[in-house]
């Protein structure tokens, strides 16, 4: 019960990542919000929850949707202790592709929501936070490599994790801490999204053969790491980033 009485927000808390956190921190004790898009997936996803949690609608690339969603959960629970800006990845109507073919709208699109959202995310809560909270951002191993069509998705998550020291060192008189959590590619709903289902294993098997560690990444990897992020066990750790990538990135190459 590591985050016993603490009120956590977790964008994207309605799947993948996002949901593997949610159900973490409701073992430890917390309770809180889950914000997605996707009302079906929010309220099944707060069912299996249970009590202590409820689902907030909103889109984290929308400046109102962010003031109702802080605003509400300072309401219903009377403080914010812990932030998790999970919500990222590939955005809907988004190309992935080089910098040779990635144009502005396809550029506004990945940077709106694996960017600016989270630093509004967090610019947006700061108000409701407790003074001594925690704030993790969830990166990616592809901030630190290079990968075929993912530059653009690359720079943002770099940025993100230069945010954790500058944000912490903004932070310091209020005492709260900012991290990033930074996985390799992770086993949830997405590979169903944009890969042909006659693809998927064959598309994780290769994905495994550059993971040191023999296999891909779960959402219960990832969640622990950001479990303990959220803890007081962490106090002392502020403005840094924690790889759970199965040594992707320190380890590679490798034989």
């Amino acid at each position: 019960m590591r985050l016993k009485n603490k009120v956590a927000v977790i964008t994207g808390g309605n799947s993948g990542i996002g949901f593997g956190i949610a159900k973490e921190f409701q073992l430890e004790g917390a309770v809180g919000v889950i914000v997605g898009k996707t009302q079906e997936t929010l309220d099944s996803s707060v069912a299996q929850l249970g009590e202590g949690f409820i689902a907030i609608n909103a889109d984290v690339t929308k400046q109102e949707d962010l003031d109702r969603l802080f605003k509400q959960t300072f309401e219903k629970f009377g403080k914010i202790d812990i932030v998790v800006a999970n919500a990222g990845g590939a955005a809907t109507g988004a190309t992935l592709g080089s910098v040779a073919d990635i144009g502005e709208k396809d550029y506004d699109l990945t940077m709106d929501l694996n960017l600016k959202s989270v630093y509004f995310t967090v610019h947006k809560a700061l108000p409701y936070m407790n003074d001594g909270g925690s704030i993790i951002m969830i990166g990616s191993n592809a901030s630190h490599r290079g990968y075929p069509s993912l530059s653009l998705y690359g720079g943002a998550k770099a940025a993100v994790v230069s945010w954790a020291r500058g944000f912490s060192l903004d932070l310091l008189e209020r005492k709260i801490r900012v991290n990033v959590v930074s996985p390799a590619a992770t086993d949830t709903p997405v590979f169903e999204k944009f890969i042909p289902a006659d693809q998927v294993e064959a598309v994780k098997k290769a994905i495994v053969g550059g993971i040191p560690a023999g296999r891909i990444g779960q959402p219960v990897d990832i969640a622990k790491a950001v479990v303990f992020l959220g803890s007081d066990e962490s106090s002392f750790v502020i403005g840094t980033e924690i790889l759970v990538d199965g040594g992707s990135v320190n380890l590679a190459p490798f034989a």
